[in-house]
């Protein structure tokens, strides 16, 4: 008889919360080789646990499609019930996430204090404000990982494939020193000004690096706007490559300037030098870049912020001087100490 336990995580958030997930799962394989860990996750992210060597399988939840009725989700349980999991662990912190955790009756399951219907969970982890958010996923481990030992850079493996995409793009471009700009985000009150970007990518393209626009889709047009400003050594990817295709073009960059979003932890787990900036946020909710080459920039001196933890459409007092006061001068300063260290 097998002595594999069967684990499920629940990670049903944004990309940039599984990216800063992966670090747990990593020691949790580690310290636990007969584990066979599933993730349970949306269907943006699934690319991103399929990427890891420490996933058996990621399950999409496709909350807003598919699995949206409450018919179609309780169906959804039952065949996530049926495999049987040992342990659950959510550190997503949803209602629907203790929900699933609840249902599928594993002998045990773990969740933070903090969880919307906590009392799911047969075990609660305390939820640490102050900590980063991979030292706070850390904490199902129960190790100490105090100092800097929680700092573990996200393993993604990049497919033979993906490189061959990017290199090709690299080099049908002529593309050789670059630094990676990713102007959006889902939430407003995190984009830098546009009219910043476009200064701060004049600067570093007048001063002899490519610049290679990175994002989705949704992000083209607002690269479109700032390439239509810059020379000919601006390039846009945004909306060309996935999540791990895009790791892997960042490997191959000199810096990375982006907001408080996703793109801070693809250049992670390309452990890059990462120049994250903060509008309307603040690096102590626990999503700065940690590696040694990187950095984040805020201008701090507001009574308004931060103004939530996520964002808004609008700025609340419709002035957004969170952005504004943070000039660029401020960010190429900055950037520019982080392609000095770094050489």
């Amino acid at each position: 008889m097998s002595s594999d336990k069967k684990i499920l995580i629940i990670q049903t958030a944004f990309p940039g919360d599984a990216l800063l997930t992966l670090p747990f799962i990593q020691e949790l394989k580690k310290k636990n080789a007969n584990y066979l860990i599933d993730v349970l996750c949306i269907p943006v992210t699934a690319e991103i646990f399929a990427g890891s060597t420490y996933v058996n399988e990621s399950i999409p939840l496709d909350k807003r499609g598919e699995q949206k009725s409450l018919f179609a989700f309780f169906k959804f349980i039952k065949s996530i019930k049926s495999k049987n999991y040992d342990i659950v662990y959510s550190p997503h912190r949803s209602f629907r996430s203790a929900l699933i955790a609840l249902n599928i009756s594993a002998k045990e399951s773990y969740g933070f204090d903090n969880s919307s219907f906590k009392f799911a969970f047969k075990s609660l982890v305390k939820y640490d404000y102050s900590a980063h958010e991979v030292k706070r996923n850390l904490e199902f481990i129960g190790s100490n990982y105090d100092e800097d030992k929680w700092k573990i850079i996200p393993e993604i493996i990049v497919s033979e494939e993906s490189e061959k995409k990017v290199n090709k793009f690299l080099t049908d471009s002529g593309i050789k020193k670059f630094i990676a700009i990713a102007p959006g985000s889902v939430w407003a009150t995190k984009k830098y000004p546009v009219e910043y970007y476009k200064r701060i990518t004049s600067h570093f393209s007048e001063s002899g690096y490519a610049i290679i626009l990175v994002g989705g889709k949704e992000d083209k047009d607002t690269c479109e706007s700032i390439k239509a400003e810059s020379n000919k050594n601006v390039f846009i990817s945004a909306g060309e490559f996935s999540f791990i295709e895009t790791i892997g073009l960042l490997k191959h960059s000199s810096l990375l300037i982006c907001n408080d979003s996703a793109p801070t932890h693809l250049g992670m787990c390309a452990d890059i030098p990462v120049l994250t900036i903060y509008c309307s946020t603040i690096p102590q909710f626990g999503f700065y870049p940690y590696n040694s080459k990187s950095d984040y920039i805020s201008y701090d001196s507001l009574f308004c912020k931060p103004c939530g933890i996520h964002g808004y459409d609008r700025c609340p007092l419709g002035t957004f001087d969170c952005a504004k006061s943070l000039l660029p001068e401020m960010v190429m300063k900055k950037a520019e100490r982080l392609l000095a260290d770094d050489r």
